[in-house]
């Protein structure tokens, strides 16, 4: 008998926001998650919880086995020590840093590894531009960059795509999915758009009226 795989992510977490509130369960041991749902479901605060942003969340977040917070024991790890690599939809680079600082920012890769994942991001010729002279598409590509060059222990992704165009969204996407494999980085990416799911997640989960709802 071949044992069950260990969940990648395994959380209960009641948040006291919306109408109904959030009630939000989640056990499972894929390693590319989507959470599908509609504009106010509650999908961002999921994320928050998660990296421990969201100071209301009541319950228990276990990622790869290690408690990141569990209310019965006492156990909050800081934010700063759970290694989340996050991506917002609107990249939230630094506007001062070039495309080369921005990537180093973590400060947890080397000059060799900056420039190798820019050439994969295809953004190598644009190192020593400024954000305001990138496309959206670039920006996003630079801030998937600064997230994987921090090794988080879970990569998170906040609609990172609803302010690009289908072909560029596609192209991305696609990306994201070689690049989380290629460095088996779990990803859970939160979305309104069911096609950006099908292109990144092995597994499906739908967010609506504060209940999160496991794959069919």
């Amino acid at each position: 008998m071949t044992p069950a795989s260990p969940a990648v992510l395994d959380l209960h977490v009641q948040v006291p926001v919306g109408h109904p509130a959030l009630d939000l369960r989640m056990a499972t041991a894929a390693k590319a998650i989507a959470v599908v749902g509609p504009s106010g479901a509650g999908k961002s605060t999921l994320l928050r919880a998660i990296a421990g942003l969201e100071r209301r969340a009541r319950g228990f977040v276990t990622v790869q086995g290690e408690a990141w917070q569990d209310d019965n024991a006492k156990v909050r790890l800081p934010v700063w020590e759970r290694r989340v690599g996050w991506v917002p939809q609107d990249a939230l680079l630094f506007p001062h840093l070039s495309v080369r600082e921005n990537l180093a920012f973590s400060g947890a890769s080397t000059a060799q590894e900056v420039e190798a994942t820019a050439d994969v991001l295809e953004v190598a010729h644009l190192l020593e531009r400024r954000p305001r002279n990138l496309s959206g598409g670039e920006r996003q590509r630079v801030a998937l960059g600064r997230a994987l060059l921090a090794d988080p222990r879970i990569l998170l992704l906040d609609e990172p795509f609803s302010a690009l165009d289908r072909p560029l969204r596609i192209q991305v996407a696609t990306l994201v999915g070689r690049l989380t494999r290629d460095r088996d980085t779990p990803i859970v990416l939160v979305s309104h758009d069911e096609e950006d799911a099908e292109i990144l997640a092995q597994e499906h989960w739908h967010l609506n009226q504060g209940i999160l709802t496991p794959p069919a």
